[in-house]
């Protein structure tokens, strides 16, 4: 049966108005891996109207949208092999990096892994991880387990290891001492961000879990001191469905959120 199309795929000034609101000038700031040194630099707002100070109106069509880019954001693990833009991809990850951090802590560091020896090393890894998860169940669930497809590692044009670096300067530790896990918080949300604005593009991503992370990190030739917090595949779908792939081969259904919410 054919899928309806979500409608921001056809709704480019939609897609505009996302990017404006998001257009918020901000810094960044970017490492090396060999010499661990940093710099700090300013984007350039260019892009943004001229003078514009005041905020976006966000109306009904835009939060109608804007749920359904919610809803059309999966986890994809089957990737056509067409080559995306490089400058798409420091697009994405300059959007990614308008997400709120921990004092402003803005610890997330993102790699490109481009080199055919380490994507391989990182497939090795996860195959190592896998069939060590697999392990853990029996019969019919281990069945289920065994089928799916669970990465996207072979087909995804790009992958993107995004990292905390807890020991950032930025920020100067506020709003971390009691909650420290507050800077790891801060790079999942940018990884959601980026999740998001990919999907907005109609980019999909896939977040590999299934992996040693220390291992990742040696693999990759970066600062120890560095965490993994997600292994990125990035492309464009195989195939699309508005419902989670683990709901729809039976691992998982989707259920309310009504039984998580409480009162005190």
């Amino acid at each position: 049966m054919a899928q309806a199309s979500p409608a921001w795929r056809d709704a480019p000034a939609a897609g505009a108005h996302l990017g404006s609101a998001l257009a918020w000038r901000t810094g960044k700031r970017y490492s090396s891996a060999m010499t661990g040194a940093t710099k700090t630099t300013r984007i350039d707002p260019a892009g943004a109207e001229a003078g514009d100070t005041q905020p976006p109106v966000f109306d009904a069509a835009f939060r109608a949208t804007l749920e359904q880019l919610f809803r059309w954001r999966r986890d994809v693990r089957h990737f056509r092999t067409d080559a995306i833009p490089e400058t798409e991809i420091d697009a994405l990850i300059r959007i990614a990096a308008l997400a709120p951090s921990v004092g402003h802590s803005q610890p997330w560091r993102f790699v490109k892994v481009v080199s055919a020896e380490r994507r391989a090393a990182v497939r090795d890894n996860f195959e190592r991880a896998n069939a060590d998860a697999l392990a853990d169940y029996a019969d019919e669930r281990a069945r289920l387990y065994a089928s799916l497809k669970l990465a996207g590692l072979d087909q995804a044009p790009v992958h993107l290891a995004v990292f905390l670096d807890p020991e950032t300067d930025l920020g100067e530790g506020l709003g971390a001492k009691t909650m420290p896990e507050t800077l790891a918080y801060s790079v999942v949300g940018a990884v959601n961000t980026l999740w998001l604005a990919a999907r907005a593009r109609g980019i999909g991503m896939g977040w590999v879990s299934i992996l040693d992370p220390d291992a990742v990190t040696r693999d990759l030739d970066l600062p120890a001191t560095w965490r993994l917090i997600g292994y990125l595949c990035i492309g464009y779908p195989a195939e699309e469905s508005e419902l989670p792939e683990l709901h729809r081969k039976g691992w998982q259904e989707r259920v309310d959120v009504a039984p998580f919410i409480f009162e005190r």
